[in-house]
């Protein structure tokens, strides 16, 4: 009896390691494929004061400073950007490699005005190019609508085929003062770019090859990107206000969507 026993506890055990084997799915055992990060930068290795250079980038100014700076919320450091009228400041990666040319990023935003004057003034945030075409993505930028009293976010482009212009939508107003993350997709599979607010996707920014708010008679697409500059830029002269004040921090370039917001 003893042996009997014995046979039928082995047998079970077997039976149920069998059971447990095919219920794994058979990719279960796979190996994921590894998050590639492209750039990083929180600003906190870096000196307090002007700064022209960082860890894989430099920087673009023209009537524009960029400053280390202790963060408002006392813990860490932060980038502040200031320009005088229609000048700009923008942290530049400048060889930027994704594969498939395409990438995510995320970025940690505060504006403290937004321009009032001249009607339609327009403004950049993120600029993305490549050297093998003149097209200019702005996945991230606004513009002063006079006929809905407020400034609003949008994707645009320019030096392309589809034009100079800017998406923006009343749907997303731009709000001066407060922090925001902000994240950003470009996609080459189809030249979309899906822009995101606090984790939240604002879908009615969305443009594609067909879609978007350039000539109709033009697909939108993308370059090969190798450059991506985050800071600010404003378009049109003699603006008011006569000065501008961007913070930012926590950016992130990856392969895949990053996240923490």
């Amino acid at each position: 009896m003893t042996i009997l026993r014995k046979s039928i506890a082995a047998l079970s055990a077997a039976a149920a390691t069998a059971a447990t084997l095919l219920a794994i799915p058979p990719t279960a055992s796979a190996t994921p494929l590894p998050h590639a990060t492209f750039a990083r930068e929180n600003f906190d290795h870096l000196p307090l004061g002007p700064v022209t250079a960082g860890r894989g980038w430099t920087t673009d100014t023209s009537n524009g400073t960029l400053t280390v700076a202790r963060s408002a919320t006392g813990k860490g450091r932060e980038l502040r950007i200031r320009t005088q009228g229609n000048g700009r400041a923008f942290v530049v990666f400048p060889n930027l490699s994704t594969p498939g040319n395409s990438y995510w990023a995320r970025l940690r935003l505060r504006v403290d005005a937004f321009p009032t004057a001249p009607d339609w003034a327009h403004w950049t945030i993120a600029e993305a190019s490549g050297a093998d075409s003149p097209t200019l993505v702005r996945p991230l930028g606004g513009q002063y609508a006079p006929t809905d009293k407020g400034n609003f976010w949008g994707v645009g482009s320019d030096l392309g085929p589809t034009g100079d212009w800017t998406s923006w939508k009343t749907s997303a107003p731009a709000v001066a003062g407060s922090w925001s993350c902000v994240e950003f997709h470009l996609d080459a599979a189809d030249s979309r770019v899906t822009v995101y607010f606090d984790g939240a996707e604002q879908s009615d920014l969305t443009v594609d090859a067909t879609h978007h708010g350039g000539a109709q008679d033009s697909d939108f697409a993308f370059p090969a990107f190798d450059k991506l500059k985050l800071g600010w830029q404003l378009y049109q002269a003699d603006p008011t206000p006569s000065s501008y004040d961007v913070r930012m921090d926590d950016v992130v370039v990856g392969s895949r969507r990053v996240g923490g917001c």
